[in-house]
Formats: structure tokens, C-alpha cells, sequence
């Protein structure tokens, strides 16, 4: 609260970052960098055939580096 005017003022609070990375979805995974980038985003998607049309369609561009199949959060085939 404003202690001249009255008015509610919202409080942010900070708090450490949660360090537990999350738990990945079932489905194939690639990841997608910019050429020269260390960092990249995870794509998922449902089927290997999925992932095979994304590769193809952002290998023109970028790095795509695939990660391969996840269930219940843990790898269950490498990618080869």
C-alpha cells in the first residue's frame, strides 16, 4: 500500500530460480540451433515420421541435432 495516496502497489516478490529441469513429454525429440549457437530449443513431435519431416525442413537453415525418443521423461532409443 501507498502510504501518501492509499493506493494498493503490487509486490513482486523474488525467489531463487527453480533448478529441476522439466520433465520432457512422450514423442521424438530434435533440437534446433542457429548455425554457430551453443544454445538451441527442444522440438517434440508425435511419430518418427514427424520428426524426420521437421529435419528436413529445418536442416536448410539450421544445426538440428536429434535427440531421439522419450517415454515418461527418460531416452528410450538413442538417435543414431
Amino acid at each position: 500500500m501507498c502510504h501518501s495516496c492509499g493506493t494498493l502497489i503490487p509486490i513482486i516478490i523474488m525467489g531463487r530460480p527453480p533448478t529441476k529441469p522439466k520433465e520432457l513429454r512422450d514423442g521424438f525429440y530434435i533440437e534446433i540451433r542457429n548455425i554457430g549457437s551453443h544454445t538451441g530449443i527442444k522440438i517434440r513431435r508425435d511419430n518418427k515420421e514427424q520428426m524426420l519431416s521437421a529435419i528436413k525442413e529445418y536442416e536448410k537453415t539450421k544445426d538440428v541435432i536429434v535427440l531421439g525418443e522419450f517415454r515418461k521423461g527418460k531416452m528410450v532409443n538413442k538417435a543414431k
